[in-house]
C-alpha cells in the first residue's frame, strides 16, 4: 500500500493505548498530546535551561564534521526554534515492522515523519532510490523544513535508516544534519520524554510530503521554499561502478553481512540472488556500532577498516542492498573524516537485476 494511502487510512483506526480515534479528534479541532516519562523518574524538560548553559552543549557549538548528536545534546536543545527533529525508521521487508504505528505509540516530542520509501524516485521499481532535486525540495518544502534550519535524524532501531536520511540532505547540499546516536532506543533508555500523538499532524505533513513528490513527477508544478545544491560526488551511478570495476581507482566496501555478501544468505528480497560486485570488499555496518547501537570512537573505527584492509588513505565509495546500510558506513567514514565518500544508490539490487554486471 503506498504511504500516502496508508496515511489517510490511518485517520480513522484508533492509537494504541487510546479510546480516541484521530478522526474524532480532528473533528473536534483538538489536538491532544501525550507525553510518557520513564517510571521512577521526573520529567527533564524541566531542568533543560540550567544544561544548556555548558556552552559546550549549544546549538553554536555544533560541528558538521561530527556526523552524530547525543541524546544529552539533543534533550537539551529540542526547543530550539530553528532544529528540526526527523523520524526516519524503516524496515527490512522481510522485518515486518510498521515505522509509522511505532511513531504514533512514542516518538521523540515534536519529531516529523520522514518516509524514504515515499520520498524517493517515482520513475524506477528498485526501493527508495534517490528523487531528482525538484522532488527532494518540494518534499522537504512541504515537511516545513527550511534552509535555516539545522536537522538531527533518528530511527527505531539506533543507527540504521537515520543514516540514509543523513546522507540524502547532504547529497541535495544541506550539510547542518546530524544522526542521534543510538536513536529512539537510547533516548528511551535515557528515560527522556517521548510523546504519543493523537492529532495526525505529522502524519499529515508527511502524506503532504508524498503527494508532493507524485505531482512533480507527474510534470506539475509545486510550492517550494528549500533551496537544494546538488552534490554529485556523494551519489554514484551504475556506470561509474562498472568503470571503477575495471581501473579500481576506489575501494569498494559493501556494508552487508558477510553471508549475504559471499552468497551463501538470501537477500531480503525475492528474486534477488546474494554475491557481491568483482572486486569489491565486505565491512558488514554493524561493525561500525556498538552493542547500543552507537557508532564507534574513531580509534575503534580505524581498527575496523584497518582488519579489512580498507586504506583511509585511498578514495572509498559504499554500497549495500539498496543504498541504505551503506549510508551508516559513511557515517563512520565521515567521523574519521572522510568526508566526500559516495554510495551506489541502486547498490547490489540494480547491479544484480542488469545481466552483464560483473558479479561474484
Amino acid at each position: 500500500m503506498a504511504f500516502g494511502v496508508f496515511c489517510r487510512a490511518l485517520a480513522s483506526h484508533s492509537i494504541l493505548h487510546s479510546t480516541y480515534s484521530l478522526s474524532t479528534l480532528l473533528q473536534k479541532s483538538q489536538s491532544f498530546t501525550f507525553i510518557f516519562t520513564a517510571p521512577g523518574s521526573v520529567s527533564r524538560f524541566m531542568s533543560t535551561a540550567a544544561v544548556a548553559s555548558q556552552s559546550f552543549r549549544t546549538m553554536q557549538s555544533l560541528s558538521t564534521n561530527e556526523p552524530v548528536v547525543s541524546a544529552d545534546w539533543l534533550h537539551v536543545n529540542l526547543q530550539e526554534p530553528d532544529l528540526k527533529v526527523l523520524d526516519a525508521s524503516w524496515y527490512m521487508p522481510d522485518e515486518q515492522q510498521n515505522p509509522v504505528q511505532e511513531y504514533q505509540v512514542a516518538h521523540v516530542p515534536g519529531a516529523l515523519l520522514f518516509d524514504i520509501d515515499g520520498i524517493s524516485d517515482q520513475t524506477t521499481n528498485l526501493p527508495h532510490m534517490l528523487p531528482s532535486e525538484e522532488a527532494f525540495a518540494a518534499a522537504v518544502s512541504a515537511l516545513g523544513i527550511e534552509n535555516k534550519d539545522s536537522i538531527v535524524v533518528y530511527d527505531g532501531k539506533g543507527i540504521f535508516s537515520a543514516a540514509r536520511v543523513w546522507w540524502m540532505f547532504r547529497v541535495f547540499g544541506h550539510d547542518k544534519i546530524w544522526v542521534l546516536d543510538g536513536g529512539l532506543p537510547r533516548w528511551r533508555a535515557l528515560g527522556f520524554d517521548v510523546q504519543s500523538n493523537s492529532s495526525n499532524d505529522a502524519i499529515l505533513k508527511a502524506n503532504a510530503a508524498y503527494e508532493a513528490i507524485e505531482e512533480v513527477y507527474k510534470g506539475h508544478k509545486v510550492p517550494i521554499t528549500f533551496q537544494t545544491k546538488f552534490q554529485p560526488h556523494l551519489l554514484w551511478m551504475m556506470e561509474q561502478v562498472r568503470k571503477n570495476v575495471e581501473e579500481q581507482t576506489y575501494q569498494h566496501v559493501d556494508a552487508r553481512s558477510k553471508a549475504r555478501f559471499d552468497g551463501v544468505a538470501p537477500e531480503p528480497r525475492k528474486g534477488i540472488r546474494s554475491g557481491h560486485i568483482t572486486g569489491s570488499k565486505c565491512l558488514p555496518f554493524p561493525q561500525v556500532l556498538d552493542d547500543s547501537q552507537m557508532l564507534l570512537s574513531a580509534d575503534e573505527l580505524k581498527k575496523k577498516f584497518d582488519q579489512e584492509g580498507i586504506s583511509l588513505d585511498r578514495p572509498i565509495m559504499l554500497s549495500c542492498g539498496t543504498g541504505v546500510t551503506a549510508c551508516i558506513v559513511v557515517l563512520g567514514l565521515h567521523r574519521l573524516g572522510k568526508t566526500d565518500v559516495p554510495v551506489y544508490d541502486g547498490s547490489w539490487t540494480e547491479w544484480v537485476i542488469v545481466e552483464d554486471t560483473p558479479g561474484v
